[in-house]
Protein backbone atom coordinates (compact mmCIF):
# COMPACT_ATOMS: atom_id res chain seq x y z
CA UNK A 1 0.00 0.00 0.00
CA UNK A 2 1.26 3.78 -0.80
CA UNK A 3 0.85 5.98 1.85
CA UNK A 4 0.35 9.63 1.68
CA UNK A 5 3.70 10.59 3.22
CA UNK A 6 5.97 8.18 0.60
CA UNK A 7 4.41 9.75 -2.65
CA UNK A 8 6.25 12.86 -3.63
CA UNK A 9 4.94 15.78 -3.29
CA UNK A 10 3.24 17.19 -6.22
CA UNK A 11 1.76 14.01 -7.24
CA UNK A 12 0.10 13.27 -4.07
CA UNK A 13 -0.70 17.48 -4.06
CA UNK A 14 -2.00 16.79 -8.16
CA UNK A 15 -3.83 13.42 -6.96
CA UNK A 16 -5.58 15.52 -4.44
CA UNK A 17 -6.42 18.28 -6.48
CA UNK A 18 -8.24 16.48 -9.37
CA UNK A 19 -10.28 14.45 -6.58
CA UNK A 20 -11.41 17.77 -5.23
CA UNK A 21 -12.12 19.17 -8.38
CA UNK A 22 -14.19 16.42 -9.67
CA UNK A 23 -16.14 16.35 -6.63
CA UNK A 24 -16.90 20.19 -6.50
CA UNK A 25 -18.28 19.78 -10.49
CA UNK A 26 -20.01 16.63 -9.03
CA UNK A 27 -22.13 18.39 -6.44
CA UNK A 28 -23.39 21.28 -9.05
CA UNK A 29 -26.98 20.45 -9.44
CA UNK A 30 -27.14 21.32 -12.39
CA UNK A 31 -24.14 20.67 -15.02
CA UNK A 32 -24.31 21.39 -18.90
CA UNK A 33 -25.05 18.59 -20.90
CA UNK A 34 -25.37 19.58 -24.27
CA UNK A 35 -22.44 22.03 -26.36
CA UNK A 36 -24.93 23.55 -28.11
CA UNK A 37 -26.71 24.92 -25.12
CA UNK A 38 -29.97 22.93 -25.06
CA UNK A 39 -30.57 24.29 -28.59
CA UNK A 40 -30.57 21.03 -31.16
CA UNK A 41 -27.65 21.09 -34.11
CA UNK A 42 -28.77 22.28 -37.36
CA UNK A 43 -25.18 21.87 -39.57
CA UNK A 44 -22.97 19.27 -39.73
CA UNK A 45 -20.14 20.87 -37.52
CA UNK A 46 -22.79 21.72 -35.27
CA UNK A 47 -23.74 18.28 -35.06
CA UNK A 48 -20.12 17.08 -34.64
CA UNK A 49 -19.18 20.03 -32.27
CA UNK A 50 -21.97 18.75 -29.73
CA UNK A 51 -21.25 14.82 -30.37
CA UNK A 52 -17.66 15.49 -29.22
CA UNK A 53 -18.51 18.01 -26.47
CA UNK A 54 -21.44 15.71 -24.71
CA UNK A 55 -19.74 12.65 -23.09
CA UNK A 56 -17.15 15.15 -21.99
CA UNK A 57 -19.38 18.17 -20.28
CA UNK A 58 -21.47 15.61 -18.95
CA UNK A 59 -19.83 14.91 -16.11
CA UNK A 60 -21.37 11.64 -15.34
CA UNK A 61 -20.52 10.24 -18.76
CA UNK A 62 -17.05 11.41 -18.49
CA UNK A 63 -16.57 9.54 -15.10
CA UNK A 64 -17.68 6.23 -17.03
CA UNK A 65 -15.00 6.82 -19.78
CA UNK A 66 -12.48 7.38 -16.69
CA UNK A 67 -13.79 4.20 -15.19
CA UNK A 68 -13.77 2.47 -18.48
CA UNK A 69 -10.29 2.97 -19.18
CA UNK A 70 -9.40 1.64 -15.77
CA UNK A 71 -11.48 -1.52 -16.19
CA UNK A 72 -10.52 -1.97 -20.10
CA UNK A 73 -6.54 -1.53 -19.40
CA UNK A 74 -6.66 -4.69 -16.61
CA UNK A 75 -7.58 -6.99 -19.76
CA UNK A 76 -4.78 -8.74 -21.94
CA UNK A 77 -3.96 -8.04 -25.45
CA UNK A 78 -6.19 -6.65 -28.07
CA UNK A 79 -8.96 -7.53 -25.90
CA UNK A 80 -8.53 -3.72 -24.24
CA UNK A 81 -9.23 -2.51 -27.61
CA UNK A 82 -11.94 -4.49 -28.28
CA UNK A 83 -13.87 -4.44 -25.47
CA UNK A 84 -14.58 -0.58 -25.27
CA UNK A 85 -16.18 -0.95 -28.39
CA UNK A 86 -18.65 -2.69 -26.91
CA UNK A 87 -19.71 0.54 -24.83
CA UNK A 88 -19.25 2.81 -28.36
CA UNK A 89 -21.36 0.44 -30.43
CA UNK A 90 -23.89 0.54 -27.89
CA UNK A 91 -24.20 4.32 -27.31
CA UNK A 92 -25.14 5.24 -30.62
CA UNK A 93 -27.61 2.17 -30.11
CA UNK A 94 -28.96 3.89 -27.30
CA UNK A 95 -29.76 7.09 -28.97
CA UNK A 96 -30.93 5.40 -32.30
CA UNK A 97 -33.36 4.03 -29.55
CA UNK A 98 -34.35 7.29 -27.99
CA UNK A 99 -34.71 8.61 -31.49
CA UNK A 100 -37.29 5.78 -32.16
CA UNK A 101 -39.50 6.36 -29.72
CA UNK A 102 -38.58 3.70 -27.13
CA UNK A 103 -38.90 4.88 -23.74
CA UNK A 104 -36.32 3.79 -20.96
CA UNK A 105 -37.46 5.17 -17.33
CA UNK A 106 -35.15 6.83 -15.14
CA UNK A 107 -32.43 7.48 -17.28
CA UNK A 108 -29.97 9.37 -15.70
CA UNK A 109 -30.40 7.95 -12.79
CA UNK A 110 -29.71 4.47 -14.78
CA UNK A 111 -26.54 6.26 -16.08
CA UNK A 112 -25.37 7.49 -12.30
CA UNK A 113 -25.87 3.45 -11.06
CA UNK A 114 -23.27 2.29 -14.36
CA UNK A 115 -21.24 4.77 -13.13
CA UNK A 116 -21.57 3.86 -9.14
CA UNK A 117 -20.87 0.01 -10.16
CA UNK A 118 -18.08 0.62 -12.73
CA UNK A 119 -16.41 2.42 -9.72
CA UNK A 120 -16.89 -0.04 -7.39
CA UNK A 121 -15.42 -2.78 -9.87
CA UNK A 122 -12.29 -0.42 -10.34
CA UNK A 123 -11.85 0.42 -6.93
CA UNK A 124 -12.26 -3.14 -5.45
CA UNK A 125 -9.84 -3.80 -8.51
CA UNK A 126 -12.40 -6.71 -9.37
CA UNK A 127 -12.12 -6.50 -12.88
CA UNK A 128 -14.86 -8.64 -14.75
CA UNK A 129 -12.65 -11.10 -17.91
CA UNK A 130 -13.14 -9.41 -21.34
CA UNK A 131 -16.87 -11.19 -22.27
CA UNK A 132 -17.78 -10.44 -18.77
CA UNK A 133 -16.66 -6.74 -19.77
CA UNK A 134 -18.17 -5.80 -22.83
CA UNK A 135 -21.19 -6.92 -21.60
CA UNK A 136 -21.42 -4.38 -19.05
CA UNK A 137 -20.11 -1.75 -21.69
CA UNK A 138 -22.85 -2.97 -23.88
CA UNK A 139 -26.02 -2.68 -21.01
CA UNK A 140 -23.89 0.64 -20.02
CA UNK A 141 -23.73 1.99 -23.44
CA UNK A 142 -27.26 1.74 -23.81
CA UNK A 143 -28.34 3.55 -21.14
CA UNK A 144 -25.79 6.14 -21.77
CA UNK A 145 -26.61 6.84 -25.23
CA UNK A 146 -30.12 7.06 -24.70
CA UNK A 147 -29.17 10.08 -22.56
CA UNK A 148 -26.96 11.93 -25.50
CA UNK A 149 -30.40 11.19 -27.78
CA UNK A 150 -31.77 13.78 -25.97
CA UNK A 151 -29.94 17.10 -27.44
CA UNK A 152 -30.43 15.68 -30.92
CA UNK A 153 -34.15 15.17 -31.27
CA UNK A 154 -35.62 16.61 -34.05
CA UNK A 155 -32.13 17.04 -35.32
CA UNK A 156 -31.98 16.53 -39.44
CA UNK A 157 -30.07 13.95 -40.69
CA UNK A 158 -26.69 15.44 -41.56
CA UNK A 159 -26.29 16.90 -38.16
CA UNK A 160 -27.71 13.78 -36.56
CA UNK A 161 -24.91 11.90 -38.57
CA UNK A 162 -22.31 13.73 -37.31
CA UNK A 163 -23.53 13.80 -33.71
CA UNK A 164 -23.10 10.27 -33.68
CA UNK A 165 -19.90 9.79 -35.23
CA UNK A 166 -18.52 12.94 -32.74
CA UNK A 167 -19.32 10.64 -29.67
CA UNK A 168 -18.82 7.37 -30.82
CA UNK A 169 -15.44 9.21 -31.86
CA UNK A 170 -14.19 10.82 -28.63
CA UNK A 171 -15.76 8.20 -26.07
CA UNK A 172 -13.26 5.53 -28.21
CA UNK A 173 -10.35 7.95 -28.58
CA UNK A 174 -10.29 8.36 -24.73
CA UNK A 175 -10.54 5.11 -23.46
CA UNK A 176 -8.25 3.71 -25.90
CA UNK A 177 -5.65 6.76 -25.78
CA UNK A 178 -5.78 6.12 -21.91
CA UNK A 179 -5.14 2.85 -21.40
CA UNK A 180 -2.34 3.62 -23.71
CA UNK A 181 -1.49 6.29 -21.46
CA UNK A 182 -1.36 4.34 -18.14
CA UNK A 183 0.84 1.62 -19.63
CA UNK A 184 3.23 3.95 -20.36
CA UNK A 185 3.15 5.57 -17.05
CA UNK A 186 3.56 1.83 -15.78
CA UNK A 187 6.79 1.83 -17.54
CA UNK A 188 8.08 4.80 -15.81
CA UNK A 189 6.51 3.84 -12.67
CA UNK A 190 3.84 1.51 -11.72
CA UNK A 191 3.61 2.98 -8.49
CA UNK A 192 2.49 6.36 -9.93
CA UNK A 193 0.57 4.72 -12.16
CA UNK A 194 -1.57 3.02 -9.37
CA UNK A 195 -1.98 6.01 -7.09
CA UNK A 196 -3.09 7.86 -10.07
CA UNK A 197 -5.62 5.03 -11.09
CA UNK A 198 -6.71 4.66 -7.44
CA UNK A 199 -7.56 8.37 -7.55
CA UNK A 200 -9.56 8.24 -10.51
CA UNK A 201 -11.22 5.68 -9.73
CA UNK A 202 -12.44 6.61 -6.37
CA UNK A 203 -13.28 10.29 -7.52
CA UNK A 204 -15.21 8.70 -10.50
CA UNK A 205 -16.98 6.44 -8.12
CA UNK A 206 -17.80 9.51 -5.75
CA UNK A 207 -18.90 11.29 -8.95
CA UNK A 208 -21.46 8.27 -10.11
CA UNK A 209 -22.73 8.01 -6.09
CA UNK A 210 -23.34 11.99 -6.07
CA UNK A 211 -25.03 12.06 -9.12
CA UNK A 212 -27.27 8.90 -8.20
CA UNK A 213 -28.20 10.68 -4.74
CA UNK A 214 -29.26 13.70 -7.15
CA UNK A 215 -31.39 11.51 -9.17
CA UNK A 216 -33.09 9.80 -6.42
CA UNK A 217 -33.72 12.65 -4.22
Amino acid sequence: MIKAEHMPENISRGAFAVTAGLLLAAATPVLAHHPMGGMTPQTFSEGLLSGLGHPIIGLDHFAFLVLAILLSVALKGSARFLAPLAFVGATVAGTVLHLGAANIPMSETLVALSVVIAGVLAVSRRFPGAFALSAIFAVSGILHGYAYGESIIGAETTPLLAYLAGFAAIQYAIIAGGVIALDKLAAKSEATRMLVARVGGLAALLTGGAFLAMGVV
